[in-house]
């Protein structure tokens, strides 16, 4: 995500990146990933980074003109005591 282009779009991508690391365990193995991948500016850039793939999902859907469909195989992220 560039920081060019609509200013309320990007906060609200930003927002809606936040809850669905909250709440979607791939989101959120991906979240912390990136998180832990720097030492300054952990949680702007993680969250700006999970937004950017929210960005790509958003994108692939409305080109494809398909529902989302949460993925079924998601059993190692259940089990890695890292995410809790």
């Amino acid at each position: 995500m560039t920081k060019v282009g609509n200013g309320y779009l990007r906060y609200y991508f930003v927002l809606g990146a936040d809850r669905l690391r909250q709440f979607n365990l791939e989101y959120k193995a991906y979240y912390w990933r990136k998180y832990h991948e720097v030492a300054k500016y952990q949680h702007k850039r993680a969250l700006v980074l999970t937004a950017r793939k929210l960005v790509r999902l958003v994108h692939a859907l409305l080109t494809k003109n398909v529902p989302y469909v949460r993925p079924q195989s998601l059993v190692y992220l259940q089990e890695d005591p890292a995410l809790q």
